[in-house]
């Protein structure tokens, strides 16, 4: 069953967390090209509400034009709290390290590199995650803390999400923007999942980031 998101924020509600999340998205784009050296281009982020067993149909649905992908997955708590799913497109740890080691001499041959790979995805989608949640958080007056990340490495895609992960009874928030870098073939999605454990806070949260501006 799909949820009119009106029932849960208002439009003013809406707008200002579409603009909230706007601000994280750019601030993770930002340190990322620190790191990288390269453009980060982060699309505006697409917000909306399902019951959480819609959502691996959903995530599913976005990353299909992948066949194969890479999921970095880390969990966050505060008073804001969910998960974070980065989606890499196939082949991106690969491009990615070539982006880090320019002009390095990287063999892509032996077994080390899968572990390679997996550091350098961790690596990137702690970056991504981190300052993503953590600048939501600060916006909003909250803190959070982060399980180590975890990742699931080319599996296709229609096998690399697990329903069992998600609880049917709760409504998921899902913050959604694509990603792409101006160098490498590297793509994919970042996925904020939140359930409706946070969402009365949310909804008190954006009341007073709006009332300073009013």
């Amino acid at each position: 069953m799909n949820i009119d998101k009106t029932q849960i924020f208002t439009g003013e509600e809406l707008e200002i967390l579409q603009e909230i999340m706007n601000i994280a998205f750019g601030k993770s784009a930002a340190d990322l090209a620190d790191v990288i050296d390269t453009h980060v281009v982060l699309n505006v982020p697409f917000i909306s509400i399902m019951q959480v067993m819609e959502l691996p149909d959903y995530i599913r649905k976005h990353v299909k034009d992948y066949k194969n992908i890479s999921i970095v997955e880390q969990h966050f708590w505060g008073r804001f709290k969910g998960d974070a799913l980065l989606v890499f497109s196939s082949g991106s740890g690969k491009e990615l390290i070539g982006m880090l080691q320019r002009g390095e001499n990287v063999s892509l041959e032996s077994d080390p590199i899968e572990i390679l790979e997996r550091e350098t995805l961790m690596e990137v989608g702690n970056i991504l995650i981190g300052a993503c949640v953590g600048k939501v958080a600060e916006l909003l007056k909250d803190v959070v803390t982060y399980t180590p990340p975890m990742i699931v490495l080319e599996r296709y895609y229609e096998d690399a999400i697990s329903e069992s992960e998600f609880d049917p009874d709760k409504v998921a928030i899902v913050l959604k923007t694509n990603f792409s870098f101006s160098e490498g073939d590297v793509s994919g999605f970042l996925f904020l999942v939140t359930s409706n454990d946070s969402i009365q806070w949310l909804r008190e949260a954006l009341q007073i980031f709006i009332e300073q501006y009013e």
